[in-house]
């Protein structure tokens, strides 16, 4: 008997057959390249951020500490999600 794990991977695998097609090696490039672009953008991101962070905290201005703790969550985020749509377009084959 097949675990329902099994059972649902089959039925995912019949709904989206290209899902699980091998990546070519010319994908693989282009997605490791996709990885070190947003690195560099995130810390980019982060090194502008923490310096206005120690600028705030030195200033013991706790509203701006806030502020920019929250912007720093978010530009993670959405680099995140950035990263991720663009590695999706690439193994679909649309990019």
């Amino acid at each position: 008997m097949k675990s329902a794990y099994e059972l649902a991977m089959e039925r995912l695998s019949k709904s989206d057959p290209s899902g699980s097609r091998p990546l070519t090696q010319e994908e693989r490039k282009r997605l490791a390249e996709v990885d070190r672009l947003y690195q560099g953008r995130l810390a980019e991101r982060e090194i502008f951020l923490k310096q206005h962070l120690e600028q705030a905290l030195t200033a013991q201005n706790a509203e701006e500490v806030d502020k920019i703790r929250k912007q720093i969550s978010s530009e993670k985020a959405r680099l995140e999600e950035e990263r991720e749509a663009e590695k999706d377009r690439i193994r679909s084959g649309k990019a």
